[in-house]
């Protein structure tokens, strides 16, 4: 029996507590990744992530193996590498894009600023953290879930919702960020899940996604200071097209990127369902 049709056949009220428990594990997840991180960066050794990343996807594979009668095929390891790499390629070029975009309106200028490979290090680590938390969160668990069970329609507004959500107490936060949030980042790393199969795409994009826009140009990365950066990006624009003090996230330019890749994910993807290809 497909993964899927497992889920399908479940109970309504049997389903929703499974669900419940797989959102608390993933929270749990969230909390054990960034637990590593801190500890590591306070004694400096970064292994300390890699270790609390390593211990949460595998307790994400367990609770699928045990609860839905098979071992999660959306951590392949064939595909870690191939896919990871790919992920951090998208994720590089769209905030590229994004950012000379706003340099090419007129809104912003770019400088360079250092480089130090311990502090990079450091939060390039955070950054690892963060996109494993939040993808098991909201691709491995809340998107899956509601796709197996209803449909992809469902789990991509759900998902995204969720996701955007999430960024609304952070700081210079507002219900445009958040939306715009939902849409940019949501559907696009849902999409890329779909497309993929695998977490490795969307972990990999909201990696390099971040560390790009906080680190390598300096901007706010959801309303927060990333810390050192390697450049320096003087915003002087409206915050429509800037995203102002919460970073280029909240610029209408990041939410058309971000359309655009969606429509590209999603486009390959049923095409090549509709060819029979590989779901």
């Amino acid at each position: 029996m497909e993964p899927q049709e497992h889920n399908k056949k479940r109970p309504l009220w049997k389903w929703g507590l499974l669900f419940i428990a797989a959102f608390i594990l993933s929270i749990m997840g969230y909390a054990l990744v960034m637990t590593g991180f801190e500890v590591g960066d306070h004694f400096g050794h970064p292994s300390w992530t890699i270790v609390a990343v390593m211990a949460t996807l595998v307790l994400y594979a367990l609770f699928v193996r045990l609860i839905e009668k098979h071992w999660p095929t959306d951590l392949s390891l064939r595909r870690l590498v191939p896919h990871t790499l790919l992920g951090l390629l998208v994720g590089l070029v769209f905030m590229i894009l994004v950012v000379s975009t706003i340099v090419a309106s007129g809104c912003a200028t770019v400088d360079w600023k250092g480089f130090s490979g311990q502090q990079q290090f450091s939060v390039l680590m955070m950054f690892l953290a963060v996109a494993v938390g939040e993808e098991m969160i909201c691709r491995g668990v809340i998107f899956r879930w509601i796709d197996d069970r209803w449909n992809t329609w469902a789990a991509l507004l759900v998902s995204a919702v969720f996701f955007g959500w999430t960024h609304i107490s952070n700081d210079n936060a507002t219900w445009w960020s958040s939306l715009a949030i939902a849409i940019e980042a949501g559907l696009l790393l849902a999409a890329a899940y779909k497309w993929s199969g695998t977490l490795w795409v969307p972990i990999g994009i909201h990696w390099a996604w971040n560390y790009v826009q906080g680190n390598v140009f300096g901007l706010a990365v959801s309303g927060t200071n990333a810390g050192d950066t390697i450049l320096v990006t003087t915003i002087n624009g409206p915050d429509i097209i800037t995203g102002g003090a919460f970073g280029p996230e909240a610029s209408i330019i990041a939410v058309l990127f971000g359309t655009l890749y969606t429509i590209v994910f999603l486009r390959n993807r049923y095409r090549r369902s509709s060819r029979g290809g590989r779901h």
